[in-house]
């Protein structure tokens, strides 16, 4: 497990079964998480530039943060995109300069959505899964955010 700059994770480690040692291709977990990103706008709707070919910070197999330009300032980061073994999330890039923020303001929000689905109610603004399986979602949704929070604040996990 590396993040962008090499180092090894602690933080994320729990996220799934799969062991660093089970001969991960990384270079092909990345290109399908791109892959995913890509999909996931499409299907949101949202208009934007081009993807950043590698992540802007990962641990593969667990997350990966991607930079996406901006349609109205070519060049610039538009949005972040969050992927891997959590939900696929993003947000916008106009106060958030480095993955690492990113990375602390998705398990901001999803800290914020947890309270709502443990009453099994929708969020009235963010939308995230279905009515049906909100009780069960919460408490994945609580321990991703608990783990990225973590790790957001995780000074090793984040070369300079």
């Amino acid at each position: 497990m590396r993040t962008a700059g090499g180092r090894s994770t602690r933080a994320l480690a729990g996220m799934t079964r799969q062991s660093a040692d089970s001969g991960l291709d990384e270079e092909q977990w990345c290109a399908e998480r791109r892959t995913q990103v890509a999909e996931y706008l499409a299907g949101a709707g949202m208009t934007h530039g081009d993807i950043g070919e590698w992540p802007a910070w990962h641990v593969a197999p667990y997350a990966s943060v991607w930079a996406i330009e901006s349609l109205k300032s070519p060049g610039s980061v538009g949005w972040w995109v969050i992927c891997g073994d959590l939900p696929t999330d993003y947000v916008s890039a106009a106060d958030i300069r480095h993955p690492r923020e990113a990375v602390r303001a998705i398990a901001l929000r999803w800290r914020e959505i947890v309270p709502y689905l443990e009453r099994g109610e929708s969020h009235p603004i963010i939308t995230i899964g279905n009515p049906n399986t909100f009780k069960t979602l919460a408490p994945l949704l609580k321990a991703r955010a608990e783990l990225l929070a973590n790790c957001a604040e995780d000074d090793t996990e984040w070369p300079e």
